[in-house]
């Protein structure tokens, strides 16, 4: 399926006005339903439906191991996943009773009270990385979405090791585009515990609380984390960059991780 349509603006550069053809991101309805039953209809990109079907279950605690998983379904045409798991929790029920509404701008939804997560078990890792490298990775990772290039309309995120970029997606959505890669990830057998995540979109409770699930030590950002997160990142054992560009970067949470050469 294409992600991009194809548009006549008419566009306007120095005191000049022309109509010229131009790239524009899909926005695509996606809707989840588990066991049967409506979860939640996903605004996307219509890129790796798989990988967020399965990230966005993973995030949202609904789903543990593979083998929760009975089967998977994906209707392109329609937009619509169809998963049917071995828990088969009532979705009107207590499910929706833990939905939070997020800081995003089309208002996601998650189902766990960010709260609890004071409360969380700290993440144990022995990773440290040096300044350097994480430039290197954020310049990589810039280079690589093509689509951002081509339409300046979607969110990237990777998951890194020291000195490579091991997966990649790009998502009109923050949260989509992480749920992509922890999807992906997960369906890959990839171990976490000494990754990091790095993303282009803002660094609030809700994505940091996705990647904490996954148990991953360093998450860095292009822009600006929250103070929720910072809250959460110092509760749990999280290392957080922001501003992540050029040769600059804040650490603002667990700086023992990150090295000078």
């Amino acid at each position: 399926m294409d992600v991009v349509n194809r548009r006549l603006i008419h566009k306007y550069d120095h005191e000049t006005i022309r109509e010229v053809e131009d790239l524009v991101i899909k926005e695509y309805p996606f809707t989840i339903l588990l066991n049967g039953q409506k979860l939640i209809t996903l605004l996307c990109t219509p890129r790796g439906l798989d990988y967020l079907s399965i990230g966005f279950l993973l995030s949202e605690g609904l789903i543990q191991k593979k083998e929760d998983i009975i089967s998977l379904e994906i209707d392109e045409e329609k937009g619509i996943a169809k998963i049917e798991t071995k828990k088969r929790e009532r979705i009107s029920g207590e499910l929706t009773e833990k939905r939070t509404v997020t800081t995003g701008a089309c208002k996601g939804t998650v189902f766990y009270d960010v709260m609890d997560f004071f409360e969380y078990q700290r993440i144990d890792s022995p990773l440290k990385v040096h300044i350097e490298d994480i430039l290197e990775l954020v310049r990589k990772f810039s280079q690589a979405s093509d689509l951002f290039l081509n339409t300046g309309g979607v969110h990237s995120t990777g998951i890194a090791a020291q000195k490579e970029i091991l997966l990649f997606h790009e998502d009109v959505g923050r949260h989509n585009a992480l749920d992509k890669v922890i999807g992906e990830s997960f369906m890959k057998d990839m171990v976490l515990k000494d990754k990091m995540i790095i993303t282009s979109g803002r660094i609030s409770s809700e994505m940091l609380i996705k990647c904490a699930k996954r148990e991953i030590p360093i998450l860095i950002s292009r822009a600006a984390p929250t103070d929720l997160a910072l809250q959460l990142g110092e509760k749990i054992g999280m290392t957080i960059i922001g501003f992540a560009r050029g040769l600059r970067l804040n650490i603002y949470t667990e700086p023992q991780r990150i090295c000078m050469k």
